[in-house]
C-alpha cells in the first residue's frame, strides 16, 4: 500500500518490508535532528492494523499473548508476543485498549497470519477480530510532540512517542498540517540508538525473547499460561539464554554499512575466524556515527573488541550473559 507521502519532494522510497513509504525526504541527518527534538511525524502507514472488539478481547488476548493484559486500563499502551509452542518469537503486536476496542499494530504483511491464528483460537470466546490496514494509518509523533491529536482517535503513548491511529483518508492532510514528515531511516536510527529491537530483523526463526531484552517489556513472567511458557519459564529460571543482543559502534571511516546477517567475530582472531553472532540492524545516526544491532553468543565476552566482516565494533551490552 503506498503512501500519498511518497508525493512528498525530496522522497526516496524505502525497500523491502518497509517499502510503500519513504526512506527519506533528501536530508537524513536533519531529519533525525528534527525527530529528536520532538518535532514532525514519521510515516508508519505500511505496518499492519489490527483490532479486537467485544466483551472478552482483553480475557482473551490475555491467554494467548506473553504479556498481562486482562486487566489493561483504557488508554495504557503496552507490548506482547506470539510464541511458538517452542517459546520461539512469531509476532510483536503494539497494543492500546481504548475502553471498547483493542487497537495493535504488527509489522508490515504480517497482520495475516496473526489473524488467521487469532481466528483459529476463538472458541466460545465473544470477541471479532479485523483487519484494519485499509481505513488506518499509523503515524508516529515523537516524544516531546506539541501536535494534535484528532478527537476519537486511538493512540499510543510511550516513552518514545505517540503511535496515532489515523484514518488512512487523513494522512495527507494530516501531515501538512504537523509535518514535516520523516523518513523511517531516522525512525530506524533512534530505535537503534535506543536498543528496541524489532521482529524480522533483531529476530529470526530460533529468537526467544530474553535473547532480546523483551522480558518485561513484551513478557510478563507472573501471568497464567500460554504458547511457549514453557520456554520462557524454563531460560529465566534455570539458565541463560543461547544469545544476547549487543549495541555496536562500528568504525567511521568506512564508507558502507554492514547489512543485516553480515558475521561478527573477535577482532583478535581476525576476518577469517569462527563466526560469533550476524548485525541485524546498521544505520547512521547524527550524532553516534555508524551503528548497529548484533545478536552475538552468550558466551562472547562484554570486554571483548568484535569486527563486523574486517570494520571495527566496540560493544555496549543490552542483554546481559
Amino acid at each position: 500500500m503506498k503512501s500519498p507521502l511518497l508525493s512528498l519532494p525530496g522522497a526516496v522510497p524505502a525497500e523491502g518490508v518497509d517499502e510503500g513509504v519513504a526512506a527519506h525526504y533528501g536530508d537524513l541527518f536533519r531529519e533525525q535532528r528534527t525527530l529528536a527534538d520532538g518535532n514532525g511525524l514519521v510515516d508508519l502507514s505500511h505496518r499492519g492494523v489490527l483490532t479486537v472488539t467485544g466483551d472478552d478481547r482483553l480475557a482473551w488476548l490475555h491467554l494467548l499473548l506473553t504479556q498481562h493484559v486482562s486487566d489493561l486500563p483504557a488508554g495504557q499502551a503496552t507490548e506482547a508476543l506470539v510464541l511458538s509452542a517452542h517459546g520461539h518469537i512469531e509476532h510483536a503486536l503494539y497494543i492500546v485498549d481504548d475502553g471498547t476496542t483493542t487497537w495493535a499494530h504488527v509489522e508490515p504483511g504480517t497482520q495475516e497470519e496473526l489473524i488467521a491464528y487469532l481466528e483459529s483460537m476463538k472458541f466460545f470466546y465473544r470477541v471479532e477480530v479485523a483487519d484494519r490496514t485499509e481505513e488506518f494509518a499509523l503515524v508516529q509523533l515523537p516524544a516531546g510532540s506539541i501536535a494534535p491529536v484528532p478527537d476519537g482517535v486511538a493512540v499510543r503513548e510511550t516513552a518514545y512517542g505517540r503511535d496515532v491511529f489515523l484514518p488512512r483518508a487523513d494522512l495527507e492532510a494530516y501531515a501538512e498540517q504537523n509535518g514535516p514528515a520523516i523518513g523511517l531511516l531516522a525512525h530506524e536510527a533512534l530505535r537503534v540508538e535506543n536498543h528496541r529491537p524489532r521482529l524480522g530483523f533483531e529476530t529470526d526463526h530460533r529468537t526467544i525473547p530474553h535473547e532480546l531484552g523483551w522480558i518485561g517489556t513484551a513478557v510478563h513472567l507472573q501471568k497464567g499460561c500460554y504458547r511457549g511458557q514453557e520456554t520462557v519459564a524454563r531460560v529465566q529460571n534455570l539458565g541463560k539464554p543461547p544469545r544476547r543482543l549487543v549495541f555496536l559502534h562500528l568504525d567511521g571511516s568506512e564508507v558502507h554499512l554492514p547489512p543485516h546477517g553480515a558475521p561478527v567475530r573477535l577482532a583478535s582472531d581476525g576476518p577469517e575466524s569462527r563466526k560469533l553472532g550476524f548485525v541485524t540492524t546498521s544505520v547512521r545516526h547524527h550524532e553516534l556515527g555508524p551503528i548497529a544491532l548484533a545478536l552475538v553468543k552468550r558466551n562472547v565476552p562484554v570486554d571483548a573488541d568484535l569486527i563486523v566482516d574486517t570494520t571495527a565494533a566496540a560493544q555496549e551490552v543490552v542483554v546481559e550473559p
